[in-house]
């Protein structure tokens, strides 16, 4: 047998080394802003970026720069179908006490709605979506955020006839075939504490801020009958078979939001079998009145920076990190980075 030299096994050992290793050192996803998301053909997407658009246009409401629901509903009523609790949600309709006496109140809201699409390195057929339905693999996405599992009868629209308006009118929540209810508990971090137990001291006798976000979901992979193809096609804005979809529906909020929806919907590449178009939507139900609290903290030197709508979009001194005090622009971006990372990998 032939010897190989001492100096060409070490050179072979460090590219074997270097190879196996190559997948690690693969380039991290770059998101990249543009007008509309689904406006952009998947064969133009380049490879380990995610498209991303967060922007209402003309529907926009000029001092939130959010969209009305009501506004959302009327103009994009395919999201409307596909990124509310249920396709037939409408505004809550609650009772207010007014002088001890009750009386119904529709409770209006503000949307934020992202749009994001990336390229994922292998077929559509063997993409695992079912992954995500794991508490272990949704912590390391956030892991400062802290999950819990629930079951249907600690569901809070299923036992509470005060969030009775996000019932949903086909089946209790939880009880869908292999899905993962979860209550999952977020302390908000940096300054906003501090903030809030100010914002507290002032606010005598009103509705207390929490320093934490606390929230129930339901997470699953949605059974080949129930994917509506024409429909995500026309939301996607890609004609091409539906071959996976990941649904994560928040029905019961603590604070600030009445629900939320992120909606993965997987298709196969248009030319190139050997990779995925993920096209993932984010959708947020924001309380108007959460929005609208401007004067009473304008009105105090170091409050002004915590007004609400600033907070939320991430323009404030007082948010922070990468989770949810980043606002909600960083941390949808943040959090469709990790799940890109989990499916491409």
């Amino acid at each position: 047998m032939k010897t190989v030299p001492p100096r060409r096994r070490c050179l072979i050992a460090l590219a074997a080394f270097f190879l196996s290793v190559a997948p690690a050192l693969a380039e991290a996803f770059r998101v990249e802003d543009v007008p509309s998301v689904t406006a952009v053909s998947p064969d133009r997407v380049k490879v380990r970026t995610i498209l991303v658009s967060d922007h209402a246009d003309k529907i926009a409401d000029g001092e939130t720069g959010l969209m009305r629901f009501e506004d959302w509903a009327r103009e994009r009523p395919q999201q409307k179908r596909f990124l509310s609790l249920f396709p037939t949600y409408a505004e809550p309709r609650i009772k207010v006490s007014v002088h001890g006496i009750e009386k119904p109140y529709t409770e209006k809201l503000h949307m934020y709605v992202v749009e994001t699409r990336f390229l994922i390195g292998k077929p559509a057929d063997a993409v695992d979506l079912g992954r995500f339905v794991n508490l272990d693999v949704l912590e390391a996405i956030d892991p400062s955020i802290k999950h819990r599992r629930i079951t249907a009868d600690q569901a809070g629209p299923n036992r509470d006839p005060r969030s009775a308006h996000n019932r949903n009118p086909g089946r209790r929540w939880c009880e869908a075939a292999q899905s993962l209810c979860i209550e999952s508990r977020y302390p908000l971090e940096g300054r906003l504490p501090v903030g809030i137990r100010l914002a507290n001291k002032l606010e005598e006798g009103g509705k207390k801020i929490s320093e934490f976000m606390e929230f129930q979901s339901e997470i699953r992979v949605l059974p080949q009958p129930e994917i509506d193809q024409a429909g995500l096609a026309k939301l996607t804005n890609f004609d091409a078979p539906v071959t996976g979809v990941l649904e994560q529906t928040l029905f019961d909020v603590n604070q600030v939001l009445q629900f939320g929806k992120l909606l993965a919907v997987l298709q196969p590449h248009p030319t190139d079998r050997a990779k995925t178009v993920a096209t993932v939507f984010m959708a947020l139900g924001i309380e108007t009145d959460v929005l609208q609290q401007k004067q009473e903290f304008a009105s105090v030197p170091v409050l002004r920076n915590l007004i609400p709508v600033q907070v939320l979009m991430g323009k404030s001194s007082f948010n922070t990190g990468n989770s949810i005090s980043a606002g909600l622009p960083s941390y949808v971006r943040n959090r469709v980075r990790a799940i890109a990372e989990m499916l491409d990998g």
